[in-house]
C-alpha cells in the first residue's frame, strides 16, 4: 500500500512539473490570417482598376493583404496596346493600386523584348517566370520566384508560363518573332527544381503563379497536372485559359478568375507554423461594384481621353458574330491588299462587331496584337499543303474550300475549281507566316500597315458600309 501511494505522489509531482514547465513556454501557434487579391487575364481593360484599388485599400485597413497577376496584361485594349510607350498605362495604374507580384504570360512578350523590359522596370512589383531564359543580355532575365514579405509573414511565388505556341518550337502563344530573345522550357520540365524552395526562402506559404492554363496532358500541363504530380505547392493560383476556377486537386486549391477585369478574385488565407489551415475563395464582380478610388478613376480618364480612336470611319448593317467578323477581317484585308486569298487565325480576333456605326478603337480590340501583314504567291496546292499541316482552323475570303475524304478541294467564288499549279496572291497577318513558316515560301512582301491598320484603310477608302452577317468562311483540315 505504501508502494502505491508512492507511486502515485511521484506522478502527481511529475504532472505538476511538466503543467508548469508548459505554462512558461512561449506559444507560436498562432494563426495568421492573409487576403490575396488577383486578377488574370486583363487584356489591358484598365477602367475597373480604380475599383480594385478602393477595395484593396479597404481590406488593408483589416488584415494582412497582397496583390497579384497571373499574366496577360497586355493586348486588347488600344488605349494601353498603342500609347507610344507600348504598355505604360496599365503598369502606371498597377503601381498606383499597390501590386506585390506579377508573373509573364504569353502575352507580355506582344509589344517585343525590348518594350517587355521596359515595363519590367517601370513596375513597382517584381515579375515571375521559371521556365524563360533570356538569350540576350540587353534584355531582363525573369527572376524564377519573389518572396514578399507583409508583416511577419514571408509568402513565396514561383512564376510559369505555357509554351503551346507551336509545333515546332517550345514557345508560349506569342508571335515567334517576338520571343527570339529567349529560350523556354515545359513547365513540367522545371518545377521540380523548386521543391525546396519553402524552406530554402523560410516561406510560410510557397504559391505557384501560373500562365498555364487551368487543364492539359499528360505531354502539356496545366494547373490541374501541376497539382497531381506536385505536392510541395501550398495553393496555384491560374490565368490563361480565361476561366473560373475554385478546386483542389492532389489537395493543392487552385483559383483562376475569369478575364478582362469583370472579376477580382479575393482568397482569404489562414495559416500556421508555415501551414495553409483555410482559403476562402470568392469573386468580387467589379462591374457592379460601384466605388472608385478618385485619384486613379482620374489617372484613368486621363488615359482614355483618346478622340482618335472614337473616329467614326464606318457602318454595320448587321450584328456580326465572331465567324461573320472574320468574314469581314479577311475580305477587307484582301482587298486592300489587292489579294486573291485571305486566311485568319480564330484566335486572332478578340471581339465580334457591333450592328451601327464603326470606331476606329473597335477595330483595333478585334485585332489588337499589332501583327503585320504579309503578301505571298503560292501555288493551290501549297496551300493546300498549309491547311492540311498546320492543324488549326482559318476564316477565309476569296474562294471556297471543300473536304472531299482525305483531299481538299479548292474553287474559285464562282465555284470552278481551281488547278493545283495555279498562283494565288495571298494576304496574312505576319502572325500566322511566323507560326506555320515552313508552309510559307521565303520571299514574302512586308507591307507598311498591321492588320488593323488594313482594316481601317479599307473601311475608309474602299467600303465605308458593310454586311457579312450571313457569312460563314471557316476550314479546319
Amino acid at each position: 500500500m505504501k508502494t502505491t501511494w508512492a507511486i502515485l505522489l511521484a506522478s502527481l509531482i511529475l504532472f505538476c512539473s511538466c503543467s508548469n514547465e508548459n505554462k512558461n513556454e512561449p506559444t507560436n501557434s498562432v494563426s495568421t490570417k492573409l487576403t490575396l487579391f488577383f486578377v488574370n487575364d486583363v487584356h489591358g481593360q484598365i477602367d475597373n482598376f480604380s475599383k480594385v484599388k478602393h477595395i484593396v485599400d479597404a481590406e488593408r485597413t483589416t488584415t494582412n493583404v497582397l496583390v497579384a497577376s497571373a499574366g496577360d496584361l497586355f493586348s486588347g485594349n488600344p488605349v494601353v496596346d498603342n500609347y507610344a510607350e507600348k504598355g505604360f498605362p496599365i503598369i502606371d495604374i498597377m503601381n498606383e493600386v499597390g501590386f506585390d507580384v506579377a508573373t509573364i504570360g504569353n502575352h507580355e512578350f506582344d509589344y517585343g523584348a525590348e518594350a517587355l523590359k521596359s515595363r519590367v522596370e517601370q513596375s513597382t512589383f517584381p515579375w515571375v517566370c521559371a521556365n524563360a531564359e533570356a538569350n540576350n543580355s540587353t534584355v531582363n532575365q525573369p527572376n524564377d520566384f519573389a518572396t514578399v514579405v507583409i508583416d511577419d509573414l514571408r509568402i513565396t511565388f514561383l512564376g510559369l508560363i505555357e509554351t503551346n505556341g507551336s509545333k515546332t518550337a517550345i514557345i508560349p502563344s506569342s508571335h515567334p518573332w517576338r520571343v527570339q530573345d529567349y529560350t523556354f522550357t515545359p513547365a513540367q520540365n522545371v518545377v521540380r527544381d523548386f521543391t525546396s524552395v519553402k524552406s530554402d526562402e523560410n516561406a510560410d506559404l510557397f504559391i505557384a503563379l501560373s500562365h498555364l492554363g487551368h487543364n492539359g496532358n499528360e505531354v502539356t500541363w496545366g494547373d490541374f497536372q501541376l497539382a497531381q504530380n506536385n505536392n510541395f505547392f501550398d495553393l496555384i493560383v491560374g490565368g490563361h485559359s480565361h476561366a473560373i476556377i475554385d478546386t483542389v486537386f492532389n489537395n493543392t486549391p487552385i483559383f483562376q478568375s475569369g478575364g478582362y477585369l469583370n472579376f477580382l478574385g479575393k482568397i482569404e488565407l489562414e495559416i500556421m507554423d508555415k501551414t495553409l489551415l483555410s482559403s476562402n475563395f470568392s469573386l468580387i464582380n467589379l462591374n457592379n461594384y460601384k466605388e472608385h478610388d478618385l485619384d486613379l478613376l482620374t489617372l484613368i480618364e486621363s488615359y482614355n481621353n483618346e478622340p482618335e480612336l472614337y473616329e467614326e470611319i464606318g457602318f454595320s448593317e448587321e450584328y456580326h458574330s465572331k465567324s461573320s467578323t472574320g468574314c469581314f477581317y479577311t475580305n477587307a484585308i484582301r482587298a486592300h491588299m489587292q489579294a486573291d486569298v485571305c486566311f485568319q487565325n480564330t484566335g486572332g480576333i478578340r471581339k465580334t462587331l457591333d450592328k451601327g456605326t464603326i470606331i476606329k478603337r473597335e477595330i483595333y480590340e478585334i485585332s489588337p496584337f499589332n501583327n503585320g501583314t504579309v503578301l505571298y504567291e503560292m501555288t493551290v496546292e501549297q496551300i493546300k499543303l498549309f491547311l492540311q499541316g498546320s492543324d488549326s482552323g482559318f476564316y477565309y475570303s476569296g474562294i471556297q474550300i471543300k473536304k472531299a475524304g482525305g483531299a481538299i478541294e479548292i474553287r474559285d467564288e464562282l465555284g470552278r475549281k481551281i488547278p493545283d499549279n495555279y498562283l494565288l496572291k495571298v494576304g496574312i497577318n505576319d502572325y500566322i507566316a511566323a507560326v506555320h513558316s515552313s508552309y510559307f515560301p521565303e520571299n514574302g512582301i512586308i507591307q507598311s500597315l498591321t492588320a488593323a491598320e488594313t482594316i481601317i484603310a479599307y473601311l475608309e477608302s474602299i467600303n465605308t458600309s458593310i454586311n457579312y452577317s450571313n457569312c460563314y468562311n471557316y476550314f479546319r483540315y
